[in-house]
């Protein structure tokens, strides 16, 4: 059990790689802000209080941590990583007693169970400074962990190195936890003598090893995480493996997903267990999957929540709805937003449905377009069904009872009623409401003129 501790997360660059108009730290993965993962791994860890260093686009930061106990640090101008901690010296200076996590915004891999170790290791051994190193094949673009004695490290950058402290392994991961008197105390120290005239936090590890402060190295294990996003191929980079490991954990929880390649998955979504994922879905937002459900190739699930024992079929495409126990959806179906689908329904190839309450065990079998509708229990809607709720001005509502049969091809243009129970024959256009049992029916008589076809040949 770790004590308590403050964080202090770096997000202030505009991430210039990235060629973006957009900070770098607010590019999504998986649905997600990258710097929002990054806050809500170190949230999972409890600290006293998390603050942001924030310069570039900061007002577009703030609003993606409405309501939450974060504190806002302005960093202007961006002059280095000391510099942005420089900035939080004020605050921080009200905190002497405590600790402080620091890392950068663009560690989306970071999970809670790589800090913790860290956290527990500098509060054990009582250090001023820990920080976190990695054994990497490739440390490209790390800084080098270079030992000028027992007791005093340096940090090389790749830059700066030689050829020889090229060829060291262990590298700088970017994430350390200080003694806040001991940080503030030291930060004075840092210079800007440098090619970029920026002030590195990396210098502050040579200024308390040699001034005989106790600093530790706390070499981690999951190297995998170690993944900084700095340009927008790091950034698939690290989507895959986020993805993987989304997967992976529901997969262990019970989902079977048949081909996780490629599967898409937001960090949001949650599925019941027993539910078999087939190939190439997509599940976004804040979708929700229930217990036993099969989904099918090339379905599309954003926003939206379903029921246990749903199927749905291959090539659907589903839009914040909300589908009940036991229905079927597809294949070719598009529910745009705000349609609630009763248990025991089927909404099948090629119909649309927008805004509609669909009732128990009702049937939309192919070929139509509900929209603006409430829809009774055991409806049958027949192919090629419209409910024409637009009339150039405003969006009007059909009213369908229970145990209706809507024939083919008909339209019902509202706002209309169709009582229970009543038939609309096939091919019949509705404009006024149709009482309880009745048969509306709206067809002109058939009439047959012979021998018109070789009339109009010889015209």
């Amino acid at each position: 059990m770790t004590k308590q501790f403050h964080a202090l997360v770096l997000a202030a660059g505009k991430g210039t790689r990235f060629k973006s108009e957009k900070i770098k730290v607010l590019h999504t993965l998986m649905g997600k802000p990258m710097l929002k993962i990054v806050v809500d791994s170190i949230s999972r860890l409890k600290p006293k209080m998390t603050h942001l260093i924030v310069g570039y686009q900061k007002e577009a930061l703030m609003e993606e941590f409405p309501g939450e106990e974060i504190s806002f640090i302005t960093q202007k101008p961006q002059l280095g990583t000391a510099h942005a901690v420089m900035a939080a010296s004020k605050t921080l200076s009200k905190y002497k007693g405590d600790d402080v996590l620091i890392m950068n915004g663009d560690l989306p891999l970071i999970s809670p169970q790589t800090l913790r170790p860290l956290l527990k290791q500098h509060q054990r051994q009582g250090n001023a400074l820990t920080f976190m190193s990695a054994e990497m094949a490739d440390p490209y673009g790390f800084g080098r962990l270079v030992y000028l004695d027992k007791n005093r490290i340096r940090i090389i950058e790749e830059k700066d190195a030689t050829p020889e402290q090229r060829k060291i392994k262990k590298g700088n991961v970017g994430i350390y936890v200080f003694k806040i008197k001991d940080l503030i105390a030291a930060l004075p120290k840092i210079s800007n003598k440098n090619i970029k005239g920026e002030y590195y936090l990396t210098d502050i590890i040579e200024i308390l090893s040699s001034s005989g402060k106790k600093v530790g190295v706390h070499q981690t294990k999951y190297v995998r995480e170690i993944v900084g996003v700095n340009d927008r191929f790091e950034l698939a980079k690290a989507v895959k493996a986020l993805r993987m490991r989304k997967i992976e954990s529901m997969a262990l929880k019970g989902v079977t997903f048949y081909d996780p390649a490629s599967t898409w998955i937001d960090f949001n979504v949650k599925i019941g267990r027993d539910t078999v994922i087939y190939p190439f879905v997509v599940l976004e937002g804040n979708s929700v999957i229930g217990k036993e459900c099969t989904i099918y190739p090339g379905a599309h699930i954003i926003n939206s929540s379903l029921g246990s024992g749903v199927k749905i079929l291959s090539s659907t495409m589903i839009e914040g709805s909300r589908i009940a126990d036991k229905t079927q959806i597809g294949p070719f179906t598009h529910l745009r937003p705000g349609n609630i689908i009763k248990t025991g329904a089927k909404v099948g190839n090629f119909v649309e449905m927008k805004n509609t309450v669909f009732g128990n065990r009702s049937k939309a079998g192919h070929l139509s377009y509900v929209g603006d509708s409430q829809v009774g229990k055991d409806v049958n809607i027949g192919a090629g069904t419209i409910t024409c709720n637009y009339d150039g001005v405003k969006k009007n509502k059909t009213i369908i009872d229970d145990k209706v049969f809507v024939g083919s091809g008909s339209q019902l243009v509202a706002p209309v009623k169709v009582g229970k129970g009543a038939y609309i024959g096939a091919g019949s256009t509705i404009t006024k409401d149709v009482s309880s049992e009745a048969l509306a029916i709206t067809r002109t008589k058939q009439k047959e003129i012979e021998g018109w076809v070789r009339k109009k040949k010889k015209k």
